[in-house]
């Protein structure tokens, strides 16, 4: 069991605060002969599987490297193309890795404001009026749990499915922010929190809550 990230989001859906505590993503490698029996294609300047699953490998995932070499965008570092050293049958055996690439700082920005959307979006549709909207989201891989403040804070938690205790985190994460982000004379509100004190007790609060959780199965 685990506490993966956290995210902080102002009323108006900007992301002041992220944190990834055990963002851990799955990575597969594998050696393969020539034809590669997987489609690839370039989305986002990246290479992905487009179809073909195998070993693990899924839709979506990413080429992280080929025979050791990082990949970097749609090229190996170094320059070759990725999609065309794949092509050529010289280079087979080939070992690919593929897995989930890490979310850029503009990507969890955007990501913050979908969800500010969503969450407004579940709000309207609820059949009870002031509904507290979205509380938690729960897939197979992940759950997300959601705190909002009565002055329109959000605060996320994405966690393992089998995570006990996130509720006893949300709250203390408002207290964690109440006391080292809106009690610092240098912060201003809805403002990224960029405080030393802040960061060390959210950590804190994690591994607690973490231990807690996994204590209580």
């Amino acid at each position: 069991m685990a506490i993966y990230s956290v995210y902080i989001i102002n009323k108006a859906g900007g992301l002041i605060y992220q944190h990834d505590h055990n963002a851990t993503r799955p990575e597969v490698e594998k050696t393969f002969s020539y034809p590669l029996e997987l489609v690839l294609k370039v989305f986002d300047d990246k290479i992905v599987v487009a179809f073909g699953e195998r070993d693990g490998i899924k839709v979506g995932h990413t080429v992280l490297s080929i025979n050791g070499t990082p990949a970097e965008g749609r090229f190996l570092k170094g320059g070759r193309d990725i999609l065309e050293t794949i092509g050529m049958e010289e280079n087979y055996p080939i070992s690919i890795k593929f897995g989930r690439p890490k979310l850029t700082t503009n990507e969890k920005i955007m990501l913050a404001s979908m969800f500010h959307s969503l969450f407004a979006i579940g709000c309207q549709l609820s059949p009870e009026p002031r509904s507290s909207g979205i509380e938690l989201l729960e897939t197979d891989m992940f759950k997300l749990h959601c705190h909002q403040t009565m002055t329109g804070i959000k605060f996320v938690v994405m966690t393992d499915p089998r995570q006990m205790a996130v509720d006893g985190l949300l709250k203390k994460l408002y207290e964690v922010y109440a006391d080292f982000a809106l009690k610092n004379p240098f912060y201003s509100l809805d403002m990224p929190i960029r405080c030393e004190l802040f960061d060390e007790n959210l950590k804190a609060a994690i591994e607690i809550a973490e231990r807690v959780g996994s204590g209580s199965t």
